[in-house]
């Protein structure tokens, strides 16, 4: 239903839509002095973040803190001021994948297989949509668990993953992404010490790449600026040089060179 005064419209909403968050209201219109008489009272409801109810929700975007360490020094300085809150230790090996024709890289997405601690455990993940600036990193991650085995199965023949059809992620990178089938970009391992730091996660990597060795300091947040300028304080206060991460181990890892320290 549609009523019309002087350029107002009033709608109601199809009831194919959904909104999770919904406002009761009541309207009441009344005459005044630039206005004839008009008298309107109805309940509605305000409705906003509203789709289809066939459209899925979107993916859910994790929020990092990525500080850069310039050395294997500051790496090792690093790790021996926070030993006493160290509480695991994780080798990880990652191998990243795509269509034929670059289909998820020519859009900023990345699909990976990341085995743990020789083949204990395994997780699929697609990345997509990442933004990173002031050493804050925003990407849009998707995760599935994935039987060690088949994990590296699809590495050994990546085109294995079409016949994977209970996975959301690859039905999601079929179905968007328009991949018919899969090629490995190859990988690298990384060997990363976790730390419970002040109610933070702290995660310190060292990268191995074919081309050189990066060193990283990570921290998943909810209010990253608030715990990025934590960190950045308990950085200086030790005399620990950092500089803020500008790009992805996926991203250097494709670039095949290390990027200068700044």
């Amino acid at each position: 239903m549609i009523a019309t005064h002087k350029g107002l419209k009033l709608k109601a909403l199809s009831p194919i839509f959904w909104a999770p968050r919904q406002l009761e209201m009541s309207l009441r219109l009344l005459p005044n002095s630039g206005h004839p008489s008009l008298h309107l009272r109805r309940n509605c409801r305000l409705f906003y973040d509203l789709r289809p109810t066939n459209q899925q929700p979107p993916p859910p975007m994790e929020v990092e803190i990525k500080l850069r360490l310039p050395d294997s020094s500051s790496h090792h300085k690093l790790s021996h001021l926070l030993s006493s809150h160290h509480i695991k230790t994780h080798n990880q090996h990652n191998f990243f994948f795509d269509g034929p024709n670059a289909e998820l890289s020519s859009n900023h997405a990345a699909l990976r297989i990341r085995l743990y601690d020789e083949d204990s455990h395994c997780v699929l993940s697609l990345k997509a949509k990442p933004i990173i600036s002031d050493g804050i990193s925003r990407i849009e991650e998707e995760e599935e668990a994935l039987e060690p085995s088949i994990g590296r199965a699809c590495v050994e023949e990546p085109n294995r993953m079409l016949l994977m059809e209970e996975s959301k992620i690859l039905e999601r990178v079929k179905e968007e992404y328009g991949v018919d089938g899969f090629v490995c970009l190859g990988g690298f391992k990384n060997e990363r010490r976790v730390y419970e730091w002040k109610g933070l996660k702290l995660e310190l990597d060292e990268t191995i790449f074919e081309f050189g060795r990066n060193y990283e300091m990570e921290c998943e947040s909810e209010d990253a600026e608030r715990d990025r300028d934590l960190l950045e304080g308990f950085m200086k206060e030790n005399g620990i040089r950092y500089s803020y991460s500008q790009s992805s181990k996926f991203a250097i890892f494709r670039s095949g060179k290390l990027p200068p320290f700044s």
